[in-house]
Parts: C-alpha cells; structure tokens; sequence
C-alpha cells in the first residue's frame, strides 16, 4: 500500500500517478472519501465510549430511582456503542479496500503509457550474422537437451523435459548466478514455493494478474510462486530488522509456476513462455533512501549475468501501465533472439519503495530508534529462458552451440553437441 499521508497531503501526486499508469484517478478520491468516513467512525465510537465509561462511574454512585435511570440509559448507550463499534469496523474495511485499490507511486521521470511506451536507455552488443538461424526449440531438439513432446505427453501444453546437457546447462547457469550472488553479498535461499494467502496479496500479485497464479483451495489454500520474490517477501513479514550495518539481500532459488491466462496463442512454440521454471531472483530490503541506489545495483548485477553468457541486449525504461501494481519503476533487460528478430525480457528489477513492506508490516528502526516503513527491491538473476537467448546466439553452422567462457566453467563443456 502506498503512504496515506501522501494520499491526504499531495492527492494531485498521485492522481498524476494513476494516470500515468492509466489507471483511474478516481480511485484518490474514493479513498480519501472513505478515509474521511472511517476517521469520522473513530471518533463517533470513542465519544460513546467515553460517554459509557462516565455514566459508568455515575451509576457506581447512585442510589434509589436515580440509579435505575442510569442503569437504563446505560443499556442504551450500550446499545449505540455496538452499533458504532460495527460502523467503524464497516468503515475500517471499506478504506482498506480503497486504500489496496490503488497502485505504487510511479517515479518521478519513468515514462507513462502501456506496454510498447517504454524506453531504451542503452544497448550492449551487437547481434551476429547467422546465416539460416534455428530456433532455440529446434536446436534443442536436435542436440537432445529439450523434449517437448513428452512435457505435454505427461503435463499438457507448455510444459517440458530439460534433458541430458540441457539439464545441466540450466544447472551451470543458476549456479552461475548463485556463485555471482553470494560474492556479492547476497544470502542464497531456497524458499518455499506454496505460501499462504495474505504473503501472496501483500506483494501485490492478487490484483490485475491474481488469474496468472496457480491457487490450491479446498482444505488448503495456498498459493504456488510465480517469483521467489513472494516468499522472500514474506520472509520477515511482521518484524523490525535490524539495517544499521545495510541492506539485507537475498537470493532466492526456486522453481516458479505461472498460468498464462490471457496468452493463448502467444509463443506457444518452445520454452519462452510456459507454466512451469527456474530462476534465481535478487531481493532487498533497505532503507527509504536507499532504495533507488540499490535499484541501480541490482541493474548492474544483472548485466554483469548478461556478460557471462555473452548475447546481446537492451535495456528498458518500463512504462508506467506495465509496472505492476507494486513497482514504482522497473527496468528490463532484453535479449536479441536471432530466430524473431527482435529484443526478448530476459531480466526484470523493480522498486517497490515502501509498497509491499507496508502491506506485511516490514519495519526497521531509525537513527532515533523509531519504527519506520522498509523499502523492498527485486530482480531477475537467471531464469530458465535464458536458455532460449544462449542456444540462439550461440549457435554454430555445424549444428551445435559454443558456449561463452565464463558459462562453459560451469557447465563442464564449451561445446554443445548431439551424442
């Protein structure tokens, strides 16, 4: 949730906000309507309550007619306490959804519009000439490192057998990525990917997109992870951390499950977009200020992952109207995909300021020992669709793949081929 001070002392702000994500600035004015309406409440039901709490000290003193008198007002006003009592908490739930209604604060100077406004802020190679490119699923096929076939044979569409070097080739690039990690300061984690309903709405992924998110009802109620930013982000959900000596980083490894709803029909061919993946995702907790500067860290850790596997790549200034209800802004790294000649989302950071710490009531103290609201920060280490650029672009006329030298160290071998 965003801070409410900021919704009563700068509305404009974030109605400016709202639009540039396009989204309605209506939804300011709702809030502060059923702000105004649950603070009115409050006082409505303490002035009873006090008026209760007096009368009770007079009937303590009366005697005779007087104190029946008392003691039927009393009943009364007992009456009037529960029905304001129930007001309130009427009120408390209505400004609470309103207040969960609206998105993060876009940042000052991120672009405004949808999915095709972002901005290119700066490319990082140059793609090579491949004369008759094959497509990352032929070439795995080929080479016998991916079998989608029996994916859908035992799971249904969109799933898939990484196999042999295939297998090994996504183990090398997460290790890879965890190695990069842990040298630079991160605590690797392995989280669970099953986590409870209020960890999954308080990281903001049972708005706009909750129909992406895999939900086992019945007896248990439970949601699977599209991110390990979720569980990670319930990690220290109700507690005051301890950021005197810094940030706290994590990273966490996990196997990832998203439905896809709304994207029939859309990369259906290979692993690009499917149900079920690996990745090794960055996240921070840290202090208000510190936010933007540990956003910029996380940039350059994925770009120096980047540079291991050595393909060419852009990076975005995502639009407002594809930030995601959470992030205040996000950049994306892109990678050339020879086969469609153009740029693919390989990486993802976000600053959520204070948006998520807020809802999971992530605290820390400040310098004068006062509990303050955590900001909270996440990005994309490696992923499994990392493959796709890496089979692509390293591909040889001969039929296999050449790997760059930094990943072929963890893989073992700097040449894919058939066996």
């Amino acid at each position: 949730m965003i801070d409410l001070k900021i919704v009563r002392d700068n509305p404009d702000l974030v109605r400016d906000s709202q639009r540039t994500r396009g989204e309605d600035p209506a939804l300011v004015d709702a809030l502060l309507d059923a702000d105004a309406a649950r603070r009115a409440a409050i006082v409505d039901a303490d002035a009873l309550r006090s008026e209760q709490k007096a009368l009770g000290k007079q009937v303590g003193k009366a005697q005779g007619d007087e104190k029946q008198a008392l003691l039927a007002k009393g009943k009364e006003l007992a009456e009037q306490v529960k029905a304001a009592v129930a007001r309130q908490s009427e009120a408390d739930e209505a400004a609470a959804k309103a207040h969960r209604a609206i998105s993060n604060i876009v940042a000052d100077g991120a672009p405004a519009g949808g999915e095709d406004d972002y901005v290119v802020l700066e490319h990082v190679g140059e793609p090579r000439e491949i004369e008759n490119p094959r497509d990352h699923l032929e070439i795995g096929e080929a080479l016998g490192l991916l079998d989608m076939e029996r994916g859908a044979k035992v799971s249904g569409s969109r799933f898939y057998f990484l196999t042999g070097l295939g297998a090994q080739l996504q183990l090398a690039l997460l290790n890879m990525a965890a190695a990069k990690a842990t040298a630079n300061g991160f605590t690797l984690m392995i989280p669970p990917v099953l986590v409870r309903p209020e960890v999954m709405e308080g990281t903001g992924f049972l708005g706009a997109h909750a129909d992406e998110v895999y939900h086992l009802d019945k007896d248990d109620d439970l949601y699977l992870v599209g991110t390990s930013e979720v569980p990670l982000a319930g990690y220290h959900m109700d507690e005051i951390l301890d950021l005197s000596d810094g940030p706290k980083r994590y990273a966490g490894w996990s196997t990832c499950f998203r439905r896809e709803a709304g994207s029939y029909g859309k990369d259906t061919r290979g692993i690009i977009r499917v149900h079920q993946f690996d990745k090794i995702e960055g996240f921070i907790y840290c202090r208000p200020e510190d936010a933007e500067a540990e956003h910029q860290r996380l940039l350059g850790w994925e770009k120096d992952m980047l540079a291991a596997i050595d393909v060419p790549y852009r990076v975005i200034d995502v639009a407002g109207g594809d930030l995601g209800s959470s992030a205040s802004r996000k950049y994306d790294c892109e990678a050339w995909v020879p086969t469609q000649g153009t740029y693919r989302e390989l990486t993802s950071t976000s600053n959520c300021t204070t948006f998520q710490a807020r809802r999971l009531s992530i605290r820390y103290r400040d310098e004068n020992g006062k509990p303050q609201t955590a900001a909270t920060l996440n990005g994309t280490l490696a992923t499994t669709r990392w493959l796709v650029a890496i089979l692509e672009n390293h591909q040889q006329p001969d039929g296999s793949v050449r790997l760059p030298d930094e990943l072929a160290r963890f893989v073992g071998t700097d040449v894919l081929t058939s066996r």
